[in-house]
């Protein structure tokens, strides 16, 4: 067999290779309507097999954008396909979908199967978080498209929700909104990061200035937190209007894209005080409150809105599945 496609810097043996490591992966990840496994030109998913009745399909694509640089410069890679995850089932999320499949797009020069192995396990371990399965992918080997050791991730996620419940619902002055912490600053903002990083000297590799039991660059792959199972429970209970996923734009942005035009989010800043990793890099940056909250999530990940009726309820549950929540203001009208 001619080796001139390996010369030329594609490897399809290793490809293949890779495939064979994926496979149990994917299976880990199987669910109604989908047994996980890959190999098919398609992902196959049987919708009747979930039981819906009525059913509207929301569909996510994202990326991990230049967190994946400081993957690169630490040379770990198990986590960020949970960030990759994360970003696409906590937008579908929004609507009211549960998350049912995923698949993911894998980008390289030369690939290293040992570095997409990692990256793809943390693309399963994230769809298990989210109980969707990953129903296939493709791995592209591009030589000369992307410096050594780099490559770039994509991902692709379907959800379904009853017609009856999509999000958001109808809201109006006086609701509540509910702030569910993040898990540090999940995937934006990284280009100022990473700026602001280099230039007020701090190394990825040292104790991080704002927190002395982890390292800088373990602080900045913190995987981006996953809120299907806290938060789809919660979205049958009518009194549960929106929910806000907060990415690029930060609370600034992306709380008004639930709520109608005449309605504004009024913001209680004494509940948005800044947890230790912001507060540093708005010192560092030295960037102004609306800077901050436009670029970062700030600490917070998502935003519940709510009737002020089902406010004690919705804060409850969210801590029995552990997750940390506050009230942080209310939608006023115009």
């Amino acid at each position: 067999m001619s080796d001139a496609y390996k010369k030329a810097g594609v490897d399809i043996d290793a490809g293949e290779r890779l495939v064979g490591a994926i496979k149990p992966l994917a299976k880990s990840t199987a669910r109604p309507g989908a047994d996980g496994a890959l190999g098919g030109f398609g992902g196959l998913f049987d919708l009747k097999a979930t039981n819906y009745k009525d059913p509207i399909l929301v569909s996510g694509t994202d990326g991990v954008g230049t967190k994946l640089k400081i993957a690169f410069e630490l040379d770990k890679h198990d986590t960020i396909g949970i960030d990759l995850v994360a970003m696409c089932v906590n937008d579908v999320l929004a609507q009211g979908a549960e998350p049912l499949f995923f698949l993911d797009y894998f980008a390289t020069g030369k690939l290293s199967e040992t570095t997409a192995a990692d990256v793809i396990a943390g693309v399963a371990e994230g769809c298990r978080q989210a109980g969707c399965a990953l129903i296939g992918g493709e791995t592209a080997e591009m030589p000369g498209l992307y410096r050594a050791g780099e490559y770039d991730l994509a991902g692709f996620c379907t959800g379904a929700v009853e017609r009856a419940a999509m999000l958001p619902r109808a809201i109006a002055p006086g609701d509540i909104m509910i702030g569910i912490a993040s898990s540090g600053a999940h995937s934006n903002g990284y280009s100022l990061i990473r700026k602001i990083a280099k230039e007020s000297g701090a190394k990825l590799s040292a104790i991080a200035p704002f927190d002395d039991t982890k390292t800088l660059g373990a602080a900045l792959l913190e995987p981006t937190k996953i809120y299907v199972r806290s938060v789809l429970p919660l979205l049958a209970n009518t009194g549960v209007k929106a929910f806000a996923h907060i990415t690029g734009g930060g609370l600034t942005d992306n709380v008004p894209r639930v709520i109608d035009d005449h309605l504004k989010p009024d913001f209680d800043d004494d509940a948005l005080a800044l947890p230790p990793l912001f507060s540093w890099l708005q010192e560092a940056g030295n960037l102004s409150g609306e800077e901050m909250r436009r670029t970062f999530n700030c600490g917070i990940g998502g935003v519940l809105v709510c009737s002020p009726a089902m406010t004690d309820d919705v804060i409850s549950a969210l801590t029995r599945s552990h997750e940390n929540c506050r009230v942080i203001g209310e939608i006023v009208g115009p």
